[in-house]
């Protein structure tokens, strides 16, 4: 007799097909840019603080 298995991943792959994402614009793409600069810019700062 064989066992029917309830698995998680077809309620996943499911989901994923219904989900659709939407494209991101120039502007929220300027926006992501300016903000990993300033993180990137703040840990160059505090690197050269503390291992100074």
């Amino acid at each position: 007799m064989l066992i029917k298995l309830n698995l998680l991943t077809h309620a996943f792959a499911r989901s994923e097909r219904v989900r659709q994402e939407k494209a991101i614009t120039q502007k929220q793409w300027v926006n992501i840019d300016r903000v990993v600069m300033i993180i990137l810019f703040l840990g160059v700062i505090a690197g050269a603080i503390i291992f100074s």
